[in-house]
C-alpha cells in the first residue's frame, strides 16, 4: 500500500502573506479562513474524558473497533438521529483518528491504485484528492455527482466522493439525489464514501427550539428509502469534531458495509490506527449529549447569518448556507487572491476557493468566538 507523491493547491502557506497584512490593522486579525472549532467542550465530554484517565481502556490497549458501550451509543446515536438501523442494514462500524485520517488512508484501505478512477464533487475539501493520489489513483472531478451521467460510464471508476452538508458550499443532496448515486455506483460496482461529518449542522429546515425540540440532520447515505436496506458498497463518515467541539479529540468513526468495515479494521488494527481509550469514553459522552448538541448549533446559526448579512453589505452575494459551517460567496473582484487581498486591509482572513476547487470564491467559516465575529461585523459594515 506505499504512498505515492501528491500535488494540491491546498498549502496554508501561500495565504501567510495576507494573514500578516492582516494582523496589520488596527485591532489585530480576525481569521475567518479556518473551520477549527473555538466553543467549549461539552461539560459531559470533559467529565467522560477526565473519569476516563485512569481506567483499563487507558492503561492497556483499547480496542480498535472501539468498546462495547461506545459502540452500542453509536449504533443507538444512527438509529435515533439519522434514522438508520445499522444491524438491520448488515452494516459495522470502526473507529478512526479524526475523520482527516479516514479519508485520506480511504483509496488506500480499499486497495485502489494506479488504474483506478475516484469521483468526487470539483467543489470540495481536498484531502479527497490527496487521498486518491496517495494510493496512485486517478482523480476525476464531476460538478454534481447526483448528475450520474457524467461519471456512470468512465472507464476504471472504483469509488465516489460525496459530501453532505458538503464543505465548502454548505449544499445538502436530497434522499432521491443520494438514492439515486447508490443505483448508479451499484450498476458497475462503485464503492459510494459519504462524508457527513456536518450532518448535524443542517439549516434548510425551520428552526427547532424547546426542550423537546429534535435536532435536524440531513439525509444519511445508510437511511433504508436510500440504500435500499442494504449498506453493501457505502460507507458513511462522521466525526466529533464540529457537533462538539472536539477537534483535538481526533474522534471519528466509520459505518457502512461490514465485509468493508472488516477488513479495513484488521488493517488499521495492524497499524496502531486507535482511538485511545480515554477518548473512546469522550465519544460515547459527545454521541449522547443532545442538549449539548441544541446549544452549539444555536451558536453556529447565530453567527452564519450574521456573518451572511455583513458580508451582503460588504457587497458579497451572501447566504445563509443548507449546512455546515461555512459561507461560500463569490469573489467580489471575481478573482479569490484579489479578494483575499482587499480583506486582508481590513484585517479579515478568509479561506481563497481555489483551495477548493473554484478560484472565483471565498470560504467565511463561523468558527470565531463572538468577539471576533462583532469585531469582523463592524469591520465589514463600516467599510461597506
Amino acid at each position: 500500500m506505499g504512498f505515492h507523491s501528491f500535488e494540491s493547491p491546498y498549502d496554508w502557506s501561500r495565504i501567510d502573506p495576507y494573514r500578516r497584512r492582516a494582523e496589520q490593522c488596527t485591532g489585530g486579525l480576525v481569521d475567518l479562513s479556518v473551520g477549527s472549532p473555538v466553543d467549549s467542550v461539552p461539560r459531559s465530554v470533559k467529565e467522560a474524558l477526565a473519569a476516563a484517565a485512569d481506567d483499563g481502556q487507558a492503561r492497556g490497549y483499547p480496542k480498535t473497533a472501539g468498546d462495547a458501550p461506545l459502540r452500542q451509543a453509536a449504533a443507538d446515536w444512527f438509529r435515533h438521529r439519522r434514522r438508520v438501523d445499522l444491524d438491520a442494514l448488515g452494516a459495522d462500524l470502526v473507529l478512526t483518528v479524526g475523520s482527516k485520517e479516514a479519508v485520506a488512508l480511504m483509496a488506500s484501505l480499499l486497495h485502489l491504485g494506479p488504474g483506478d478512477r475516484v469521483v468526487q464533487p470539483t467543489v470540495s475539501y481536498p484531502t479527497y484528492a490527496i487521498g486518491t493520489q496517495l494510493a496512485g489513483a486517478q482523480v476525476t472531478t464531476v460538478d454534481d455527482p447526483v448528475d450520474t451521467d457524467s461519471w456512470v460510464n468512465l472507464p476504471g471508476v472504483r469509488a465516489i466522493w460525496i459530501n453532505s452538508p458538503g464543505n465548502p458550499s454548505g449544499r445538502i443532496i436530497g434522499r432521491a439525489g443520494l438514492a439515486k448515486i447508490v443505483r448508479a455506483a451499484r450498476s458497475i460496482g462503485v464503492t459510494v464514501l459519504s462524508d457527513e461529518c456536518y450532518a448535524l449542522l443542517d439549516w434548510s429546515g425551520p428552526a427547532q427550539t424547546g426542550r423537546d425540540a429534535q435536532i435536524p440532520a440531513s439525509p444519511c447515505i445508510l437511511e433504508s428509502e436510500v440504500c435500499g436496506g442494504d449498506a453493501s458498497g457505502i460507507l458513511c463518515l462522521y466525526s466529533m469534531s464540529k457537533q462538539s467541539n472536539m477537534a483535538g479529540y481526533r474522534a471519528a468513526l466509520v459505518a457502512g458495509d461490514a465485509r468493508l468495515v472488516e477488513a479495513m479494521t484488521a488493517y488499521r488494527k495492524q497499524m496502531g490506527l486507535i482511538v485511545p481509550g480515554p477518548v473512546q469514553r469522550a465519544m460515547r459522552a459527545a454521541l449522547e449529549d443532545g442538549e449539548a448538541v441544541m446549544a452549539q448549533r444555536g451558536v453556529y446559526a447565530s453567527r452564519l447569518h450574521a456573518l451572511a448579512e455583513a458580508l451582503r453589505s460588504y457587497g458579497y452575494d451572501a447566504v445563509m448556507p443548507q449546512g455546515g459551517l461555512y459561507i461560500w460567496a463569490q469573489a467580489r473582484s471575481g478573482d479569490c487572491w484579489a479578494d483575499m487581498a482587499d480583506l486582508s486591509r481590513l484585517g479579515i482572513l478568509a479561506s481563497p476557493g481555489e483551495f477548493y476547487g473554484d478560484g472565483h470564491y471565498l470560504r467565511f467559516s463561523s468558527t470565531i468566538t463572538d468577539e471576533q465575529l462583532e469585531l469582523a461585523l463592524g469591520r465589514l459594515r463600516s467599510a461597506a
